[in-house]
């Protein structure tokens, strides 16, 4: 499916600004960064293709995403760049208390999997309306709650 013509002019807008913006040394830093997660650099180029501003993220919250998403999720690094946008997400305010549900969830049985993207990117509204409300336990959302006010 191709991408519509306004969203490919604001996906080209936001690569030009990447790319005016992005020194050739900090462009490179951060190729390093996506390349020390495995990325081959026609991932990086299809992540930035996919999502122009993963190349305005610091190199820091790359790498804690990144972190995140791999080591405590358990997705495979070849994931991310299919869905570069996952790295535009707050850690503290969306990721953590999302998957904390999401992993809650899972430990008690109540589902058997779910796809990590369209978990973040849902509405706030879309994600309470399927994870948590529900399953009529208050300690769901009290977990939700609490992750986002870490």
């Amino acid at each position: 499916m191709q991408p519509s013509r306004p969203r490919q002019q604001r996906l080209f807008l936001v690569a030009l600004q990447a790319l005016i913006q992005i020194s050739k040394s900090t462009w490179e830093r951060k190729f390093n960064v996506f390349k020390q997660w495995g990325w081959s650099d026609e991932d990086i180029v299809s992540a930035f293709e996919k999502y122009p501003r993963c190349m305005l993220f610091s190199e820091h919250k790359i790498s804690e995403n990144m972190d995140f998403f791999v080591n405590t999720m358990g997705c495979k690094s070849s994931y991310i760049p299919n869905h570069p946008v996952l790295l535009s997400y707050s850690l503290k305010k969306r990721i953590i208390p999302r998957c904390s549900v999401l992993k809650a969830l899972l430990s008690e049985g109540l589902i058997e999997k779910f796809n990590v993207n369209s978990i973040m990117v849902c509405t706030e509204k879309v994600f309470l309306q399927r994870f948590v409300t529900p399953f009529e336990d208050p300690y769901f959302l009290k977990l939700y709650e609490e992750k986002q006010t870490l």
